[in-house]
């Protein structure tokens, strides 16, 4: 986002784009720098990468990640999946972008893990339920795919669902859909990896209220980002947005019975905390189980500015992927 534009000022400024008369947005300036995949084998890169189409009509793809030694360990040692998508308000963002290639790349030599990170088409050219259907699309690729890195080095038995803003929103959603199908078979969900997950609603927070001139993601930036992402007519208790407003025990339910195991992860810095609270409570209430991970101070996003608490972060996440 821009040092130079108060959010709570111009929050189409500080998300670098500009509205059109025709509800359309011109994109300004990209915040989120573009990394490209690397699969040359050198022993100086930890993590090999590549690009890998999904669904050309949508100019969909996956980026994969491949911690390099499990290429050369004998006998192969698979490794856990893990599914990540994306943050940047459903508006911006990449699945090459750089933050997210630096965040999956420590996360796939820390655990360790074979990492799919799916690229999902963008609002407002493209609104919800458009990232999701990707998104559950990228997932039936990877069950059927014959690409060896999945194959060969990926367990499909122990594959978990994590995103990080509106990534952990589609993780959510996703999680929701991906319980109720057996189509995906032989991959084997475990759990979901919500971190600081992306909600909002028709009603302030208390942190909301108490966060409302924050200048890194106060609600004002929260709300242009619904408008533009939500489908039109909707208002942001919608369920894309507000999961607690129409909660769907069927589906939950579902979880429940696959054992599934949750893990939400947030801050009190962080405007949307209230919510992630809020669900976490909900999901606890219905039998399903769940670990809350909240820390003091931070601010949202806080894992791509702050090396020290990128660390606890993956500390948490590697204590939660060999606690299952």
């Amino acid at each position: 986002m821009s040092n130079q534009i108060d959010p709570t000022v111009d929050p189409y400024g500080y998300l670098g784009i500009a509205r059109n008369t025709d509800g359309s947005i011109t994109r300004i300036f990209d915040f989120f720098a573009k990394t490209p995949a690397c699969s040359d084998n050198n022993d100086s890169i930890p993590v090999l990468t590549k690009d890998i189409p999904v669904n050309k009509s949508n100019n969909t793809w996956v980026r994969l990640f491949c911690p390099r030694k499990v290429l050369d360990s004998t006998p192969i040692a698979k490794l856990p999946l893990i599914v990540y998508y994306h943050g940047g308000g459903f508006v911006l963002g990449s699945a090459a972008g750089s933050t997210c290639y630096e965040f999956c790349t420590n996360i796939a030599v820390k655990i360790p893990a074979v990492i799919v990170s799916p690229e999902y088409r963008l609002a407002p050219e493209h609104r919800l339920p458009a990232a999701y259907n990707d998104s559950m699309e990228a997932l039936q690729w990877i069950k059927s795919t014959s690409d060896q890195w999945i194959t060969k080095y990926a367990d499909f038995s122990k594959c978990y669902l994590m995103g990080s803003s509106s990534g952990g929103n589609i993780a959510y959603h996703i999680g929701l859909r991906a319980g109720c199908v057996d189509l995906l078979n032989p991959l084997k969900i475990q759990g979901l990896i919500l971190h600081q997950p992306f909600f909002g609603g028709t009603r302030r927070t208390p942190s909301e209220l108490r966060l409302a001139n924050d200048k890194i993601f106060p609600p004002c930036v929260a709300d242009v980002l619904w408008e533009l992402a939500l489908p039109k007519g909707v208002d942001s208790d919608h369920e894309y947005c507000n999961p607690t407003a129409g909660i769907k025990l069927e589906l939950l339910d579902k979880i429940k019975g696959q054992g599934w195991k949750i893990l939400v992860t947030g801050c009190d810095g962080d405007p949307l905390i209230d919510r992630q609270i809020e669900l976490m409570n909900i999901l606890k209430e219905k039998g399903l189980i769940v670990v809350g991970e909240f820390s003091n101070g931070g601010f949202h996003g806080y894992e791509f500015h702050d090396s020290s608490k990128a660390k606890v972060l993956f500390d948490v996440l590697e204590n939660f992927l060999t606690s299952l």
